[in-house]
């Protein structure tokens, strides 16, 4: 006898249907399971029968052959257990096949029955929706990242009798289902820390601002207690709010990953800080079963490289691609994967070994060991920081006095407003923040007057800059236009543009 069930595999950040075909004939007593298994779906063959048997049901002695297709898809993981015993309970008559002939089903079962949480149940609901099924069964553990999809009624079942009654009709379950707009609005804009919180560094602040209103890359230098990582940690502050499409698309990297922890979604932005030892693989993705990198878990958010000249220098190459292409791309011989990296790169750095340069009465570097120490940071890697500012040392006066500090709600409302300028301007692009344009776009929105034209090339020349570079300060230029609130790029834009890129040339220049 020939059963169907529908399950799915995850492919990149989305969701991919796979048929799970059972057939029951006469002949010696073998459990086959055929369709490009990986070795955990092999397994399942033994996991199965041992949890078939022990829910109570009795499998006669017959040949069993199990199908996953589309057979040149790769399956991998956990989540066909349950469709595969589902699937087989159907090919021996226990259930009527109709009764799921329209319900996708992802579990990994225990041998005692009980229904495993898996990865990826997000993107599978989502994929389930829009292939049009109406009914989705996923483990009690991820119900809440099921829920969260509408158009679809998502149930939470803990073990293979529970399914079973539900197929049967012996057993009524109540679709799970958490309304978005319930969910956005219990986020509380109070966080733990704050703009509030960093006694000075105004330039800081104000080049950390100009980076988040435009999407721009930042690397801060400074000496060891500036306050490079503690500005950095409250970049999320004074970014806006997810939308819900943000919300969505972070929320599948982190459920494939599995680290949504069954919250639903994630309402904030990311914030990633790997350490210095972190491996290629670990920070682009990738592995022998392809998985998102930090570079993806930080999409919509930051990702912080602190003491960047630290990490292996084959390691931050790896990033120029990302920081162009906003994804990743990753080949293997039995597909090609892709994964959002849509984040802002934010890299804190001492000007030497010590910290101290260019502090000669604290700092013992010879000109041969800053420059090797700096040296580690490539030129075209330098070339995709947008901004590159200086945090300075806070004198004891600035830390004694109680002085008001700007909050990161104020910030954040500057910022929101120049994004909403940008959303606008580029509504009929592909584009979202200036960090985005292209050579071709920067001349329809970066134009020039014949004055601020002559202050660029004067600056070009001067500093050596390269073409990118050029391109660059037009970019962060029209960003600090946009939170004057100027339709048009100004001489003062322009010079603060170019202040940004006059630091790089302070320490790197030289190298």
């Amino acid at each position: 006898m020939f059963s169907k069930a529908f399950s799915a595999a995850i492919h990149g950040i989305d969701g991919m249907i796979v048929t799970v075909e059972a057939d029951v004939s006469d002949g010696l007593p073998v459990f086959d399971m055929v369709g490009f298994l990986g070795s955990e779906v092999k397994e399942a063959r033994e996991r199965v029968k041992i949890a078939l048997k022990n829910s109570g049901f009795k499998i006669p002695a017959k040949r069993i052959t199990v199908n996953l297709s589309p057979a040149d898809i790769r399956k991998e993981g956990t989540a066909f257990d349950l469709p595969v015993a589902i699937a087989i309970l159907g090919a021996f008559g226990h259930l009527p096949e109709e009764s799921f002939k329209d319900i996708l089903i992802i579990g990994e079962l225990s041998l005692n029955g009980r229904i495993n949480k898996v990865n990826g149940v997000l993107p599978i609901v989502y994929c389930a929706m829009q292939q049009g099924f109406k009914k989705c069964i996923i483990p009690m553990e991820n119900s809440r990242e099921g829920a969260v999809v509408e158009g679809i009624e998502t149930y939470g079942v803990s073990t293979l009798v529970e399914v079973v009654k539900f197929l049967n009709d012996e057993e009524t379950l109540e679709p799970l289902y958490i309304p978005r707009e319930e969910m956005f609005k219990d986020i509380s804009h109070k966080e733990s820390m704050d703009f509030s919180d960093v006694t000075g560094q105004r330039a800081a602040k104000r080049a950390i601002e100009i980076a988040v209103a435009g999407m721009h890359n930042i690397l801060m230098i400074g000496p060891p207690g500036s306050g490079k990582t503690m500005l950095a940690k409250r970049i999320p502050t004074i970014m806006p709010e997810l939308s819900f499409d943000e919300s969505m698309e972070i929320s599948k990297i982190y459920s494939i990953a599995g680290m949504l922890d069954n919250q639903g979604l994630i309402l904030r932005r990311p914030f990633r800080s790997p350490h210095h030892t972190i491996t290629t693989t670990a920070l682009v993705g990738g592995g022998r079963l392809p998985r998102p990198g930090e570079v993806s878990l930080a999409d919509q958010g930051v990702l912080f490289l602190d003491e960047l000249p630290e990490f292996q220098k084959n390691t931050i190459e790896v990033l120029r691609q990302p920081l162009e292409d906003r994804l990743v791309t990753i080949s293997r011989l039995n597909g090609t994967y892709v994964y959002p990296a849509n984040f802002m790169l934010v890299a804190a750095i001492n000007p030497c070994n010590c910290g101290f340069y260019p502090d000669r009465n604290r700092c013992n570097c010879s000109i041969n060991q800053v420059k090797r120490y700096l040296g580690k940071i490539s030129q075209p890697l330098l070339d995709r920081f947008d901004i590159c500012i200086e945090a300075i040392e806070i004198n004891y006066r600035e830390l004694a006095i109680k002085q008001k500090e700007e909050n990161s709600e104020e910030i954040r409302n500057r910022v929101r407003i120049a994004r909403e300028i940008q959303m606008n301007r580029y509504k009929d692009q592909s584009i979202y923040f200036n960090s985005q344009l292209i050579p071709r776009t920067i001349k329809a929105y970066c134009k020039l007057d014949k004055k601020d034209q002559d202050l660029l090339e004067e600056a070009f020349i001067k500093m050596n800059l390269s073409a990118r570079a050029y391109h660059r300060i037009l970019k962060v230029a029209r960003t600090i236009a946009d939170l004057d609130q100027s339709p048009q790029i100004k001489s003062k834009h322009i010079s603060e543009a170019i202040c940004y890129r006059s630091l790089d040339q302070k320490y790197f220049g030289t190298l």
